[in-house]
């Protein structure tokens, strides 16, 4: 079983979605838009979802800078290890595509994470916003190029 919840934000209207080994996915917007959830609830009545929220609040206001949340992740092996060396991007600094798939062995491999950046299904939280492309060139990310810039700069400041 799965929740979800909207949180109204900054950025706009995220939503969160649980299920009852972690965090599973962050829409974000315009995705949050056309998102439907079964089962919507509010954070009071799930205590994940609540610790979620008050978190990705924090880190937007610039409270937080490293995310405390188990999590419930799907994906292929690749996938999954590409989000893992995301979460070790510091904040407020970032890494290449190319800086990435050197880490994983293969240069080869930019596009690759890449793809696993745009599947990534809880963007903030893993930080895919801080990975960009080479000499430091913006691209690609699930809530456009203007909030990742925001984000960036957020985490900067």
């Amino acid at each position: 079983m799965s929740f979800a919840m909207t949180l109204p934000t900054a950025i706009g209207t995220l939503i969160l979605v649980a299920d009852e080994q972690g965090l599973a996915r962050i829409v974000l917007p315009p995705d949050a838009d056309r998102f439907k959830a079964i089962d919507r609830v509010t954070a009071a009545d799930h205590p994940l979802l609540d610790a979620a929220a008050g978190q990705i609040i924090a880190y937007l206001r610039g409270r937080l800078t490293n995310f405390d949340l188990p999590l419930s992740l799907t994906g292929t092996r690749f996938r999954q290890r590409v989000w893992a060396i995301m979460r070790t991007i510091p904040y407020g600094e970032t890494r290449t595509y190319g800086e990435i798939a050197r880490e994983l062995g293969n240069d080869g491999l930019a596009r690759a994470v890449g793809g696993a950046a745009n599947a990534n299904p809880v963007p903030l939280v893993i930080p895919c916003h801080r990975v960009v492309g080479a000499h430091g060139r913006l691209t690609g990310f699930a809530g456009g190029l203007t909030m990742k810039k925001y984000l960036l700069e957020l985490e900067r400041s």
